[in-house]
């Protein structure tokens, strides 16, 4: 079962400096305290994302965290807490390992599906303080995924999320393993196949799989199991 645990939005801001040139970005989010609130094929509402050419879209409209990685993060040394990761939807009950690409979820009167992980960038740093922090969600997977809009509605900000249809699919896990590992490993780029062969992950997630296969597929296999 997974459930909400809090709700967030938020709009562009400035989050720093990057090279003396101010960076936008809506990563900061803030708790949403009413009981419900309107979902687009694009965003919540009161939610938007600063560069819409690697962010939002109708792919990736809602970004799903579980709540469940927080203790690891501040374990590791991390200072962070719900929301700081810029999701919009902090979850219990699913991890990545578990959730499947394709995955539809009726959530209020919206149908959601499973569409991509989510990829780290430099504004996670920024956010967090730690240069680090991108390099360690990608090598523990803890990256949370992102969510299409079948069908727009009235969502709750407490409540569960029912599962209406199990994807055959890679989990979130595989696919953003496919996207980020070394694939000198045998494994990786046999698993990065059975990746490429998914009908419910965009074609511009695809196409950076397809890319690093491409650029790898030369290589000698070395199985570092």
């Amino acid at each position: 079962m997974l459930s909400l645990n809090e709700v967030y939005v938020g709009e562009p801001a400035v989050l720093g400096l990057r090279r003396d040139t101010p960076v936008l970005s809506a990563i900061r989010k803030t708790r949403v305290d009413a009981p419900e609130l309107a979902l687009s094929e694009l965003n919540l509402n009161g939610d938007r994302q600063a560069d819409l050419t690697v962010h939002g879209g109708p792919d990736k409209a809602v970004y799903v965290y579980p709540a469940e990685h927080y203790p690891s993060w501040t374990g590791e040394g991390y200072d962070v807490a719900h929301g700081d990761f810029g999701e919009n939807l902090s979850v219990r009950g699913m991890l990545e390992d578990e959730t499947r690409i394709g995955d539809v979820w009726a959530w209020g009167d919206a149908i959601v599906q499973v569409s991509q992980p989510r990829n780290p960038c430099f504004k996670l740093a920024m956010r967090t303080g730690r240069k680090d922090v991108v390099p360690a969600m990608i090598s523990t997977g803890r990256c949370g995924w992102y969510l299409r809009v079948l069908r727009p509605g009235t969502v709750p900000t407490a409540g569960p999320l029912d599962l209406i249809e199990r994807a055959e699919e890679p989990t979130v896990s595989e696919a953003f393993l496919a996207s980020s590992a070394n694939y000198a490993q045998q494994d990786v780029r046999e698993l990065a196949e059975r990746v490429l062969a998914s009908t419910a992950l965009p074609k511009t997630y695809l196409a950076m799989i397809q890319s690093k296969v491409d650029r790898t597929r030369e290589l000698p296999p070395v199985d570092l199991r």
